[in-house]
């Protein structure tokens, strides 16, 4: 009979012991929930959109100092971008903002392949200040006077940037301008 008892005994606190690790599994995993996913905040998705944008910055910019390279040209550099230079200088008035450009002028890639012209379109006339050209132009063009003649290479962000002008312009193309101000009315 004391080992029967003994065995009973074994047997209850085997089973309690069992029910007490049941219970407590059941309880932990019941207060310890999954990690929820959380959608992405906005700074998740531009940082990637951010590095790709500063990479192709970079890459164009090398692009753009490899063509003044192999070219041997003395440019300068503006703060936005535009490099220039001015290699006829004429004897007009400086072009200010209000008054309209009239402007001779040849499109090119880096690449060589010029893409428009004046002797394909005419002269182009635009108010200075009021958009309708690129704003690399338009800054360029603020760098002149009546009579000179210049060079510009206009970084895509500067010229037609992700659209391109859905004609011979792509998206993200550096332009090469060779510009005459002939006149400011």
């Amino acid at each position: 009979m004391a080992i029967s008892n003994n065995w009973k005994l074994f047997r209850f606190l085997s089973f309690l012991i069992l029910s007490l690790l049941i219970i407590f599994s059941f309880t932990f995993c019941s207060n310890h929930k999954p990690e929820q996913k959380r959608e992405p905040s906005e700074k998740d998705l531009q940082e990637p959109l951010m590095r790709a944008n500063k990479k192709a910055v970079k890459t164009e910019d090398q692009q753009i100092r490899d063509f003044i390279a192999r070219n041997h040209w003395q440019v300068i550099e503006t703060g936005s971008g535009l490099r220039y230079r001015i290699y006829e200088e004429g004897d007009g008035e400086k072009a200010v903002k209000g008054k309209i450009a009239v402007i001779e002028y040849e499109v090119g890639l880096l690449n060589g392949e010029t893409i428009y012209s004046t002797d394909d379109l005419g002269p182009k006339e635009f108010l200075i200040g009021k958009g309708g050209v690129e704003s690399g132009i338009e800054e360029g063009i603020l760098l002149m006077k009546a009579g000179d003649r210049a060079k510009f290479i206009i970084p895509s962000h500067l010229a037609f940037g992700l659209l391109g002008d859905q004609n011979k312009i792509g998206s993200k193309t550096t332009l090469v301008y060779d510009v005459k101000l002939l006149m400011l009315k």
